[in-house]
């Protein structure tokens, strides 16, 4: 049986004001579609008879994700550091059509044909509408063994599948607290969704992320891009362009956690306040991701742990009591450095020998 799969774009709008001294809106907008389906032929209506085509439904959802909406970026301290234009996924829109078939075989000719259809779709968009992402899912509910079915994959080969975004890019605001940080040439800077966050787990790590052209840049985790869905990059302008014309706004991505390749030595920097009796030390300019930081206070005979905080700082409330500590680091590969007679001065640092 011919099958004619007419599909019109399903295309979200959405805008947002850029300043946050204003109220902010958005607006959507969406087309319809159009399914129209032959009748069965005779011989077709034999073979569902014979039970070799029971299944009935096709389903076509198109998502179409809103673009960005600023929100306020909190310092540490729970005080607000200005504007920062990060992305907010707000709720997803979709719509659905179901149609009567009556062979298996027809519903993966129509999974074939949708697919293709799909990929046009997103070309045709303009680059004035941006940015606007419209991505689509095909499933084929069936009792038959033989019907195909493509649902969205949310893991790549190799990494992550996700999406990407820009804002203003801000190492110092950002909530790795990389205060005075410069990344190292050849890498650029990225804020990571909330979902992936892992209590500053990510802090520091790099990523390698491929757009859809097929380029691959490598970012390092600098902040925090709250409420922007699981597996969302929101890139530095300069990662952005280098992936894909900045006009498009939003862009499929996949990433991984590579080494940053930074050969010079990490550095520890403890927070303003530190001292005896509150300890709160971070890593900066390692070239993988830290895991845990330990300290001890007889040499190294024994080792205290410290508590990781949201904004990257290894914490110790009561602190270790004196002066100068040994600190030991581990990284997330399961590497580790220590760094002999290491004060908690407030807002001192201390340079390492070495790096992972």
């Amino acid at each position: 049986m011919k099958s004619i799969l007419s599909i019109l774009p399903i295309v979200g709008f959405v805008a947002a004001k850029q300043q946050c001294s204003q109220e902010t809106f958005t607006e959507t907008v969406t087309n319809k579609i159009t399914v129209t389906v032959p009748a069965p032929s005779a011989s077709e209506a034999s073979t569902t008879a014979a039970g070799l085509g029971s299944t009935t439904v096709i389903q076509k959802t198109i998502y179409v994700t809103p673009s960005p909406v600023p929100t306020f970026h909190p310092y540490p301290n729970g005080t607000f550091n200005g504007t920062f234009n990060h992305t907010v996924q707000a709720p997803t829109t979709f719509s659905t059509v179901s149609l009567p078939l009556v062979s298996s075989s027809a519903i993966e000719a129509e999974v074939s044909s949708a697919a293709a259809v799909s990929s046009s779709e997103a070309a045709a968009i303009p680059a004035s509408e941006s940015p606007v992402s419209s991505s689509s899912s095909y499933v084929a509910s069936a009792t038959s063994s033989s019907v195909a079915s493509a649902p969205v994959a949310t893991e790549a080969a190799g990494g992550n599948s996700g999406e990407a975004t820009f804002y203003g890019g801000n190492v110092s605001g950002g909530m790795c607290s990389f205060t005075g940080y410069t990344i190292p040439s050849g890498i650029y800077g990225t804020a990571l969704s909330d979902s992936n966050w892992d209590n500053a787990g990510n802090c520091g790590a790099c990523v390698s992320v491929t757009g859809p052209s097929g380029n691959s840049i490598k970012a390092l985790i600098v902040d925090q891009c709250p409420g922007c869905g699981t597996n969302h990059l929101d890139l530095f302008p300069d990662a952005f362009a280098a992936l894909a014309d900045p006009s498009k706004g939003i862009i499929d991505v996949t990433w991984s956690i590579v080494d940053c390749g930074i050969t010079s030595p990490i550095t520890l920097k403890n927070k303003e306040g530190t001292s005896a009796y509150w300890f709160a030390m971070q890593v900066v300019n390692s070239n993988v991701a830290v895991s845990k930081l330990e300290v001890s206070t007889n040499g190294g005979s024994t080792w205290q742990s410290t508590t990781r905080s949201e904004y990257n700082y290894f914490e110790n409330a009561s602190g270790f009591g004196t002066d100068t500590v040994d600190v030991k680091i581990t990284s997330t590969n399961g590497k580790v450095i220590t760094v002999k007679g290491v004060s908690v001065a407030a807002s001192s640092t201390k340079t390492a020998s070495s790096n992972f």
